[in-house]
């Protein structure tokens, strides 16, 4: 059951590529998103997911989860069919981009998922299984987002990003304003402490931080220049969306905003 996160480094080309082919759907409300506590067999964990009508190749759920004790997000996909859910974990970057970036050809399939969800309002129960290994899966919801009509958010949202580095993952916070619904503040949380070491927040007055991206969790992507970790963040708005890049520095241990 010992799993680890893919490395998400995308850069601009499927920064561009995603703003492009979304650019006519920028202002529209498509996050449906749940999150939950809960375990894998006797290990902790924490899942988000997001439901939409179509993320094609017949993919209806798309989400993040890690165990707690790793802090690597692994990205998962499936196909919800009333209130069964069967979930596939992305093992690595071809398949992630085969799938969730550039879209399969055919229609994905979810028959071997190692997640078998029994979805409920109040959270999920079910099984991972994977070869002759079986475990028992329970999560309890712990927060929600909907802007597909009326804004509404419930307990604290923090959408765990697709992006990381080897020492860092990020956490999104999302809250309501006058403005809309939006990514208040970016969170940088260490892996081998599991702390927040770093928030950047966002001068952002249109509320725009976040919600570009069909799935929410490609709104931040990781890359690199020169050997130096880049995060972009990603912003509806301006035609085509437009991204804010941070730049790991090594001396201050921070992300700086790049210029």
């Amino acid at each position: 059951m010992e799993h680890s996160g893919v490395g998400m480094g995308r850069g601009f080309i499927f920064a561009i590529f995603c703003a492009l082919l979304l650019s006519g759907k920028a202002v529209a409300g498509w996050y449906h998103v749940e999150n939950y506590e809960g375990s894998i067999g006797s290990q902790p964990v924490h899942v988000s997911l997001q439901t939409y009508d179509g993320f094609g190749s017949g993919i209806t759920v798309e989400g993040s989860y890690s165990y707690d004790a790793k802090q690597s997000p692994i990205a998962v996909f499936g196909k919800l069919n009333g209130t069964r859910l069967a979930l596939c974990e992305i093992s690595n970057d071809k398949e992630f981009d085969r799938i969730l970036v550039v879209g399969s050809k055919v229609p994905v399939d979810t028959t071997e998922c190692p997640f078998s969800l029994d979805m409920a309002e109040s959270g999920a129960t079910g099984t991972w299984s994977k070869g002759a290994d079986t475990y028992p899966v329970t999560l309890r919801k712990v927060a929600s987002l909907d802007d597909t009509g009326d804004p509404k958010i419930d307990g604290t949202v923090e959408i765990p990003f697709w992006a990381e580095t080897a020492a860092d993952r990020f956490a999104g916070v999302y809250t309501n304003t006058d403005s809309g619904t939006c990514m208040a503040k970016m969170q940088v949380i260490k892996k081998s402490s599991r702390k927040v070491v770093q928030e950047i927040a966002f001068d952002d007055d249109g509320c725009n931080a976040g919600m570009l991206m069909t799935s929410i969790y490609a709104n931040v992507q990781k890359w690199a220049e020169r050997g130096k970790d880049i995060i972009s963040v990603n912003f509806r708005g301006g035609g085509a969306g437009y991204t804010m890049d941070y730049a790991f520095d090594r001396k201050t241990k921070k992300y700086r905003q790049r210029k």
